[in-house]
């Protein structure tokens, strides 16, 4: 409804098919899809919530099972540092991890360790993995999060041009909103996190430890979300299901507290002593920042929002109108871009990323994935408040040459095809000599991916 035609889920911080290669023989869908090797999933199947680096036998494990996604199609390695177990993880064990996309030809996509304060470490980790991996890098809704750090893209965008001028492949994506939506455990120290909920609760009964959590938690909360409890929106909240679309401040304001950070910070740790775990969106983002990174050079755009039934849930208005809300206000009303420059960043620019020269562009032989729009009329109507709402302006959609919407009418078609890897091209010689879990096991995929539907 977006005139999305594929879908690439990056699987950061959530569970990766497995085995890959089977999930991906039984998908019948509308989009064309592609899938990364998980290194969160990955890395709970065989350590769980440990909060420690894997031992050798552990790592190893892991690398095989980067291997077998790779193998089975991935396009690379995505890693959700900021979210526990990731979060435990240290940058060399990402490192060689990474190379074994890399011997694929795949890329590093991340949402990266710190989105906050450590903007700027994180951004640097990011750089020394596509360094020392050898590995192309992308930073998943690059951003810089919390009131604390506005204006600090100034800097996390200049790092990624300088290791550019250097020979390094490193691009950023983004969402055009000022809010996030994600998991509450962002708020909470990560060690407070180890082991999971009963841990969590088992911690926060010894007082000396739960004033500890405290007081770390008003410090990350400036870092995270915006100069107040009216900065976190619920989504989700298990034991007070009244409250999704509302705020923090709604729910201390209702039982008579004040709205202050001190106490929200105790309504945070009950909530999710209660719940968990709950998802919540936060509004903690300055749009100069949105349009600082939107018009960067190497920038693309993406939704990261979730899959969601009309009228199911309380979600991200980002599911339903990322896409038109770039053409709506950053093209039309603002002028930040020229359309030709943002369907570009939308199309043939995110279908390069991924070695798909016969996708995201209007030419003879190329795959007919085409959105028939009304540039005067598109707009996103999807609102914070309100999210349940499909755009206006999307008259036909054309996946694969066949009509996925026609005059704004989802027709049934279901001609979605997988995109495998490599996401970039390999030397003939490593394509011929690979081995059966290698690279060389890959020239049919690539020839079937070229063969215009």
């Amino acid at each position: 409804r977006q005139g999305i035609t594929t879908i690439l889920a990056s699987l950061h911080s959530t569970d990766q098919p497995w085995p890959l290669a089977r999930y991906l023989a039984g998908l019948r869908m509308a989009p064309n899809v592609g899938f990364f090797a998980g290194h969160t999933w990955i890395r709970k199947q065989v350590m769980g919530l440990a909060n420690r680096a894997p031992t050798p036998a552990e790592l190893e494990t892991m690398k095989r099972m980067v291997d077998r996604s790779m193998a089975d199609g991935a396009l690379g390695l995505a890693t959700g540092l900021e979210y526990v177990p990731a979060a435990y993880s240290t940058t060399e064990e990402v490192i060689e991890l990474a190379k074994v996309a890399a011997r694929w030809g795949g890329l590093y996509v991340t949402h990266v360790r710190d989105e906050g304060a450590g903007s700027v470490a994180s951004m640097e980790e990011v750089i020394r993995i596509a360094r020392e991996a050898r590995i192309p890098a992308q930073v998943n809704h690059h951003k810089v999060a919390g009131a604390a750090q506005f204006g600090l893209t100034g800097t996390t965008l200049a790092m990624v041009d300088q290791a550019r001028a250097e020979g390094l492949d490193i691009k950023v994506d983004l969402y055009p909103y000022t809010a996030f939506s994600t998991y509450s455990d962002v708020m909470f120290p990560a060690w407070s996190l180890a082991g999971g909920p009963a841990e969590f609760a088992r911690r926060l009964a010894d007082s000396a430890t739960r004033a500890r959590v405290a007081v770390e938690m008003k410090r990350i909360f400036p870092e995270q979300a915006g100069d107040g409890p009216t900065s976190i929106q619920f989504r989700t909240l298990k034991t007070h299901p009244e409250y999704s679309g509302r705020t923090l401040a709604d729910y201390l304001t209702d039982r008579g507290r004040p709205a202050t950070i001190d106490v929200a910070v105790l309504a945070l740790i009950d909530l999710q002593l209660e719940n968990g775990s709950f998802d919540a969106i936060y509004h903690a983002m300055d749009e100069p920042d949105v349009i600082r990174i939107m018009t960067s050079p190497t920038a693309m755009f993406e939704t990261d929002g979730d899959p969601v039934g009309l009228g199911q849930g309380f979600p991200h208005p980002r599911s339903y109108g990322a896409f038109p809300r770039v053409l709506a206000r950053y093209v039309r009303d603002l002028k930040v871009l020229t359309l030709e420059d943002a369907i570009r960043r939308m199309t043939s620019a995110s279908a390069d990323q991924i070695n798909q020269p016969a996708r995201g562009r209007i030419k003879t032989g190329a795959f007919a994935d085409l959105v028939v729009f009304d540039a005067d009329r598109i707009q996103d109507l999807a609102t914070f408040t309100d999210p349940h709402r499909f755009p206006a302006g999307i008259v036909h959609l054309f996946i694969n040459g066949r009509p996925v919407i026609r005059l704004g009418a989802i027709t049934g078609e279901l001609p979605g095809r997988v995109l495998r890897g490599p996401a970039r091209s390999l030397p003939h010689q490593l394509r011929a000599k690979g081995s059966a879990t290698g690279p060389g096991s890959r020239p049919r995929r690539a020839a079937d991916r070229r063969r215009p539907g």
